[in-house]
């Protein structure tokens, strides 16, 4: 049976409530979170992750206002896929040109490898089915992101997002700081280290911090490489759609997971940017965008988390996160290595 959550539950209960507070919350959170980047220490995370904990911290003191409801369901519903839409204007099929194809090699196996091991360990450690997902797509793509847009699929409860964002954003900033630390070791190149970056840091502000100190070539190399792993972010979700879908139509009384035709329109708009068509003042703008667009949604999320039911997961979760950052650090290097990629 599939779990609804508590402000689709309101929003079904409440069919007139006005949608404009819970909107008006949510984006007065993500509107501190990007103030907040600005605060020293603070810079390292992206909006998104401190939306969602800005949301969390309110949800979990002063509580999230009964009025509210109704515009966060619309949040983590419309507001979310509408940003999905639009992330699919920062790329192109030029950057991945660039990256060349047996960079691009390098990012689809690790991606592959990685989700597929994660949901293998999260078997072996007995972690939800839901929650692994989260973590698994997180961390083989693209963060926080990648996340809330696997969950429009999988379904899972608020707590599993945050859970899945906490692991995101922890072993990704670990990422950030080893990786230019242990780059020496290996003798990569500007290029071959972006690519390290790109393919295993997990949100693309820790990727840009990451790679940038082993200097420009590096820096823009890993940029391109992290954003050509977001655009297999389309492919992954309708992959894990139809896979749901399977799964819940062979179950009792289970039904067809919807289509994520969101995902489309992503891809609709990488093929608009990639015509070059699209000019920058309106590309820099939308990014923005975006990315506000994103932080509402994970903000509302967090306007929906109990951080009781988040500690109840235990530690089986962290382990999972910790294992699958080390395998995709590892295999991504190794094939890199392997194959010479990027020189």
């Amino acid at each position: 049976m599939t779990e609804t959550s508590p402000s689709a539950r309101a929003l079904a209960s409440r069919p007139t409530q006005s949608i404009w507070p819970g909107l008006l919350l949510a984006a007065m959170i993500a509107g501190l979170a990007f103030v907040l980047r600005f605060v020293p220490g603070l810079g390292m995370l992206s909006p998104l992750i401190l939306a969602i904990l800005l949301g969390m911290t309110l949800r979990n003191t002063l509580g999230t206002p009964e009025a509210a409801q109704a515009g966060i369901a619309i949040s983590m519903r419309l507001v979310l896929r509408a940003g999905i839409i639009l992330m699919g204007l920062q790329l192109t099929l030029g950057q991945v040109a660039q990256v060349g194809w047996l960079g691009v090699a390098v990012i689809a196996l690790s991606l592959v490898l990685t989700f597929g091991f994660t949901i293998w360990l999260g078997r072996v450690l007995r972690v939800d089915a839901k929650l692994t997902q989260l973590i698994a797509a997180g961390t083989s793509i693209c963060g926080a992101s990648a996340v809330i847009a696997t969950n429009t699929v999988t379904r899972g409860r608020d707590e599993d997002v945050a859970y899945a964002v906490a692991c995101v954003t922890i072993f990704g900033s670990l990422a950030m700081i080893l990786l230019p630390l242990t780059e020496s070791w290996f003798a990569l190149g500007p290029r071959g280290f972006g690519l390290w970056a790109g393919a295993s840091i997990h949100e693309v502000a820790q990727v840009v911090a990451a790679a940038f100190q082993r200097g420009d070539e590096a820096g823009q190399f890993g940029t391109i490489a992290k954003l050509t792993r977001v655009m297999m972010l389309a492919p992954m979700i309708l992959c894990l759609g139809v896979f749901v879908a399977r799964r819940r139509g062979g179950q009792s009384g289970g039904g067809k997971a919807p289509i994520p035709w969101f995902v489309f329109g992503f891809i609709a708009m990488v093929g608009v940017a990639s015509t070059g068509w699209v000019p920058e003042a309106v590309l820099d703008p939308a990014t923005g965008v975006t990315q506000f667009l994103l932080a509402m949604a994970l903000a509302a999320m967090g306007l929906e988390t109990d951080l009781r039911k988040l500690a109840a997961a235990g530690l089986r979760p962290a382990l999972l996160g910790a294992g699958a950052w080390v395998f995709i650090m590892g295999i991504s290097l190794g094939l890199i290595v392997l194959t010479g990629a990027a020189r």
